[in-house]
């Protein structure tokens, strides 16, 4: 049999508590594998002197569905602007004597790049997987459609629950709590979603009602129930149907100052329960300071420590041009008045969800974009567990995602972060405890923020890691003259065992298989949610996407489902 072997890597495995030992890595039919001195080496890949990590993960990006639509028509000048550079090059590959490499189409956009751009530019940085974090339930198709169109990465979503007039129903009328489990167990299941995300939970739904705010214990208007019961009853039934990633979280009152306080109570609400809060930045403000505005990182971190059961992703801003899109209508409606530039969508999906789309300029010389800059990089800094913590910008709606070897150059190299802060507005820089932060990270712990967690959290018991029988989804870089250097052009990228890209150009460009999980419940279920059909434009029979619609969807790409273990 055929095996390829990766000679000589320094190698990063934090899954297998390997930190920069040289080992050599053997590939066959798509994974790893034992050493064997009666294997044929087909082919071999010297990578000596070089960095080995598994694939990148993202499990917080967004990458399909209808905001992500919005985002691009709403920024043509964005798509226009990357567009000759980028189109040249692809033409220039495509007329490449390399049959390889023929397969490379014309993409572009920065913000919200087309959905090929995407595939290229997450492998050409290293990264072999992505989730979308908000799928609509009623825009299940759409999304997987559109994850299914971008090439090369494995990818996944979590259904949006928590807004649906059929939950809220359930829990204002005090239905029994099995039977809220098992919707939330057909939820994932009819829409082959990865898990739950609930998104400012009751609030999008209070939006429609004419309340501008819905903090945690405040009640609903209409459906007279709170964030804290939805977040309870969520977070309790992910644990029970054994989804592998735990209930996963855009709390309250997103950006506004103070909002640390509904943060610390929704971590409070969850019980112990696992759950993981995304974009943490965003929800870790004060009302200190002269401004009345300032940073709660001291209290998260703190509130981290005591409950371990509770996972974060950061959600880092970066400074420049991108569009922000959520499925937070009342806080996208919010913010409305800050768009840059003007021009803003919101949207409401069929008393399911909804979603904003608004562009925005993070700026230097702004106090608010300045703190928020530093509070993000604080939290990286000062969570003792980096288990806990996964590398993010909320892509697009801190930063591009390709932004982040940037990023990583300002976790691991202190005086460029020091270089930075001096060109940031002074009165931000005042009040940031970020300068006296000496912490550098190591690849090691890179590693864990951007392969090993991630997989961990999410239940990807074969990925982010080299060990035997692991995906050959595998990153070797050059070590640069900085981390941004380094992690922005890989000398070789294999997903499956395949070169998919070397020193930054794409080399195939094979389909990706789509992660499901597959919870157990009372079929039942179907029965009583007809009661609930005038919520619904479309039949529950039709709602219900098959394996063999899903893999339609993927472009034929592979299906990865994930069993669930019932918790005791």
């Amino acid at each position: 049999m055929s095996t390829l072997r990766i000679k000589g890597g320094r190698l990063y495995d934090p899954a297998n508590n390997i930190d920069g030992e040289v080992r050599d890595i053997y590939v066959r039919d798509g994974r790893i594998v034992a050493a064997d001195p009666d294997a044929r080496v087909t082919r071999e890949i010297d990578a000596t002197g070089l960095i080995v990590m598994a694939g990148g993960i993202d499990m917080h990006t967004h990458i399909g569905g209808g905001k992500v639509n919005l985002a691009r028509m709403l920024l043509p000048e964005d798509h226009r602007g990357g567009f000759d550079a980028r189109h040249d090059k692809a033409l220039e590959r495509i007329g490449a004597t390399d049959p390889d490499i023929a397969e490379v189409l014309a993409s572009c956009g920065t913000c919200t790049p087309g959905t090929l751009a995407t595939g290229y530019r997450y492998v050409e940085m290293g990264y072999t997987s992505a989730f979308e974090p908000a799928m609509a339930a009623h825009n299940a198709r759409h999304a997987h459609m559109e994850m299914g169109d971008v090439p090369i990465l494995d990818h996944g979503a979590y259904v949006m629950l928590g807004n649906d007039d059929v939950f809220l129903s359930m829990l204002a009328e005090g239905e029994e709590f099995a039977r809220i489990r098992d919707y939330v167990g057909w939820s994932i299941h009819a829409h082959k979603a990865m898990g739950v995300k609930v998104v400012n939970p009751g609030g999008i739904s209070a939006f429609k009602f004419n309340q501008r705010k819905l903090d945690v214990d405040e009640e609903h208007a209409h459906y007279r129930v709170t964030p804290r019961s939805v977040v309870q009853t969520l977070a309790r039934a992910i644990h029970e149907l054994g989804v592998p990633h735990p209930l996963h979280i855009h709390g309250s009152n997103l950006g506004v100052p103070g909002n640390i306080e509904s943060t610390l109570a929704t971590i409070d609400a969850l019980g112990g329960l696992p759950a993981h809060l995304t974009h943490i930045q965003f929800h870790s403000y004060t009302k200190d300071g002269p401004k009345k505005f300032g940073s709660g990182v001291a209290q998260l971190v703190e509130m981290l420590r005591k409950h371990p059961n509770v996972s974060i992703d950061v959600g880092q801003i970066l400074f420049g041009q991108t569009v922000t899109a959520s499925g937070d209508t009342m806080r996208q409606f919010a913010n409305s008045g800050v768009a840059h530039p003007r021009k803003w969508v919101g949207a409401d999906l069929e008393c399911d969800a909804g979603c904003g789309v608004v562009p925005f300029k993070y700026r230097e010389q702004s106090f608010v974009n300045a703190l928020q800059w530093a509070i993000g990089l604080e939290i990286f800094l000062t969570m003792d567990d980096p288990w806990r913590v996964v590398l993010t910008t909320d892509h697009p709606n801190g930063g591009p995602f390709t932004s982040y070897p940037h990023l990583i150059r300002l976790l691991m190299d202190k005086p460029f972060r020091d270089e930075q802060m001096g060109r940031l507005n002074a009165d931000a820089v005042a009040l940031m405890q970020l300068g006296g932060l000496k912490r550098e990270f190591t690849l090691y712990d890179i590693a864990v923020m951007t392969r090993a967690g991630p997989a961990k959290l999410l239940g990807l018991a074969d990925r982010g890691q080299l060990g035997i029988g692991a995906a050959a989804d595998i990153a070797i870089y050059r070590e640069g003259a900085n981390a941004e250097e380094t992690f922005s052009r890989p000398a070789f990228v294999l997903k499956d065992g395949v070169v998919v890209a070397q020193d930054g150009r794409i080399t195939a460009a094979p389909t990706g298989g789509v992660h499901f999980a597959e919870p157990e419940f009372d079929a039942g279920i179907e029965n009583y949610l007809g009661k609930y059909t005038r919520f619904r434009s479309t039949g529950l029979k039709n709602a219900v996407i098959g394996r063999d619609e899903l893999c339609a969807c993927g472009n034929g790409g592979s299906l990865l489902p994930h069993a669930c273990k019932v918790a005791a």
